[in-house]
Parts: C-alpha cells; structure tokens; sequence
C-alpha cells in the first residue's frame, strides 16, 4: 500500500477542531467536508462521529491519497472522496445537514471562496450548520502579526490568496442564506467560524 500522506498541521489542530464539533455537529446525520487534503481530519473526525456520515470531497489530484486514509480508517460512515471543485461543482440540493472545510478560504480566490457559500447554500438543508476552520481579519485587522506575515507570504505566493475577513464571508453566506452564529478562538490565532442556514434560531 502507497504512503499516506500525513500533514502535522492537522494532526496538531484535529483536537480544537474536534472539541468545538463535537457541540456544533451533536444531532447531524450528513456531513459534507470541502477540501479533505490529506484525509486525516476525515479519517480523526468520523470515527469519533459514528452517528453521521462524513462525505469527503477535493479535487481529482487529491483523491489518492484521502482514500488511503478512508480505506485505513475502516469505518461505514466516511465516504470515498467525491470531485468537487467549488468554482464549477454541482451538487444535489438539500442533501445535507451539516458541512465543514479546513484551511481553505486562504488559499481559495476569493470568488472561489463566495462560489463555495453559493455551493453551500444549495446543498444544505434548513437548519444546517457550516463550520470553517481558519485564519480570519476582522475589520481589516489581524489578530496576531504571525498571520499579517502569513497574508503576505500567500499574496507573494499567488496574488489570489490571502486571509479573509470574517466580515467579508458573512456577506457571501448572507446571499446564500446563511447567518453566523458563533466565533470560536483555537490555538495558533485560528478561528472555527459557525454559520447556519435557514430563518434565525
């Protein structure tokens, strides 16, 4: 069996993640993860949500190796990964209750990142929870000067990437039918940003 390819990012930041999760996705059933990378955060998180299925999902050249881990994990309830590119995927609507991406708005253009709450807005179901893992501003402002010199290493990198602000993707899941709820601070100056679908709670 190939390697499978192992991120020590997301082995250290599985735990934070996990702990907010297990609030947010209690009483889900079908989870969507855009963006499985490796597959760890996959394989760590269904196995401790045996309740729900997790759908794994990235684009083609990433498929490998999230299905090395699907298949290592063993479990019933995560799925084999689906191709999904955000800019020109199509999806079933309403056939989800709950979705999760990782590090992913910062690395997205940022009309990818409004295409992947458009996207969203579609496959959820009222009532669904979306949580997203990351970097953010708020109001134009960092919250540590390690992530103003992360934004200018990925803008350096490729002029479309960046660290969005938190502002900016309430507007993108507002015209999706979204609104957030909650805003958790995690370890290394990341944030798990929490919208749900749907009229107000």
């Amino acid at each position: 069996m190939a390697e499978m390819p192992f991120s020590e990012y997301a082995e250290r930041n599985a735990a934070p993640i996990l702990e907010i999760l297990q609030r947010e996705f209690r009483d889900r059933a079908h989870v969507l993860e855009i963006g499985s990378g490796t597959g760890q955060h996959a394989a760590t998180f269904a196995k401790e949500f045996p309740h729900l299925y997790w759908q794994t999902s990235d684009l083609d050249e990433n498929h490998a190796g999230i299905r090395r881990w699907v298949e290592h994990a063993g479990l019933e309830n995560l799925g084999a990964p689906v191709s999904l590119d955000v800019r020109t995927a199509h999806v079933d609507e309403n056939a989800y209750d709950a979705a999760f991406s990782s590090n992913t708005a910062h690395i997205m253009s940022i009309d990818a990142v409004e295409k992947m709450f458009t996207l969203l807005g579609r496959a959820l179901r009222d009532g669904s929870i979306f949580c997203l893992y990351g970097p953010f501003q708020r109001n134009g402002v960092f919250n540590s000067q390690s992530n103003a010199d992360f934004d200018a290493s990925l803008r350096q990198r490729d002029p479309v990437m960046g660290i969005r602000d938190i502002k900016r993707l309430d507007e993108f899941a507002a015209s999706a039918g979204m609104r957030r709820l909650r805003f958790y601070a995690v370890p290394s100056n990341n944030n798990v940003a929490v919208w749900r679908k749907g009229e107000p709670l």
